[in-house]
């Protein structure tokens, strides 16, 4: 039987990180699968491809198969698996190699892809769960709801699902949809989808951990007299009591209106004072007036 080089067959490098070796399988799968492409070869290119993720994606058999390869086989040399192999092939649990139609070669390492039973079918086989992540918005996390999300197949087959989004979600949470995944082999169940959950940054909110931050602009009377003023949150506005003598950068707790969940966080409202622009002589006067009133005044100090 012939050698298989199966980072030549995927064009990588012997030390290609797993996202590497999985867009070259995803480029390969895409220009040679049989649904796409019906040249001559097409099929067995698609295969080669298949085979070599299996093993390059599969951190016990890339370790074995790297083991062999430094005894320096080429592509399409003859090849004999060492000795003692089967030994060592059953000792690393190699005794059912794969998912598909795979090459008397990659038999030879790993095993047969799957079993025959008593009437010479094959063994069902699950399929592989998938990872994926999707963007929501700040108010679907505080909300829930449902969201969008296109999935490409190796083929560049395009799938659209309807996620629903519980309400509270965290960035980094994973929502495990059940089937989703990779298809299963020999009538096998399909793997699942997990989605990570990633939340798009707000113009007016800031997300802490499960509380939530606005920055207020207040007027400098509002901040030396005291005032009622409304407050955007989530769930919509309430009014704030900001007390006097308030300054920029203290921080006012609305208790409970961060995100929801068992502990449910709370709304930080930072003050920042804002100074209104001198448009006409008597808004000049006024501000002098105010001088003259805190002549004292230093706020350096």
């Amino acid at each position: 039987m012939e050698f298989k080089d199966y980072y030549d067959i995927l064009g990588v490098k012997p030390d290609a990180s797993e996202a590497e070796v999985k867009a070259a399988y995803r480029k390969l799968a895409r220009k040679y699968h049989p649904d796409k492409n019906k040249d001559a070869g097409a099929e067995e290119k698609f295969k080669a491809a298949n085979e070599a993720q299996e093993v390059l994606m599969d951190a016990e058999k890339r370790r074995a198969y790297d083991q062999v390869r430094a005894g320096g086989y080429r592509q399409g040399e003859q090849f004999r698996p060492p000795p003692g192999w089967q030994g060592q092939r059953q000792s690393q649990g190699f005794g059912d190699g794969g998912d598909g139609d795979f090459s008397d070669f990659f038999e030879s390492l790993f095993g047969r892809g799957a079993t025959a039973g008593q009437h010479g079918q094959l063994r069902p086989r699950r399929g592989r769960d998938v990872q994926a992540q999707v963007q929501i918005d700040l108010h679907t996390a505080f909300e829930g709801g449902r969201t969008r999300l296109s999935m490409q197949d190796p083929s560049q087959a395009e799938r659209v699902l309807e996620v629903k989004i519980p309400a509270g979600i965290q960035p980094g949470q994973v929502i495990r949809l059940s089937g989703q995944g990779q298809a299963g082999m020999n009538g096998g169940p399909a793997g699942d989808l997990l989605l990570e959950i990633g939340i798009r940054d707000d113009p007016r909110f800031r997300l802490e951990g499960r509380n939530v931050l606005h920055v207020l602009g207040i007027a400098p009377w509002e901040a030396a007299l005291g005032a009622t003023v409304p407050v955007p949150t989530l769930a919509g506005t309430v009014e704030l009591r900001i007390p006097a003598g308030s300054q920029s950068g203290r921080k006012l707790r609305l208790k409970g209106r961060g995100m929801p969940g068992p502990h449910p966080g709370d709304q930080m409202v930072e003050l920042s004072i804002r100074v209104p622009a001198v448009e006409n002589d008597s808004q000049r006067a006024a501000f002098e007036a105010l001088q003259a009133q805190f002549g004292s005044f230093d706020p350096r100090q």
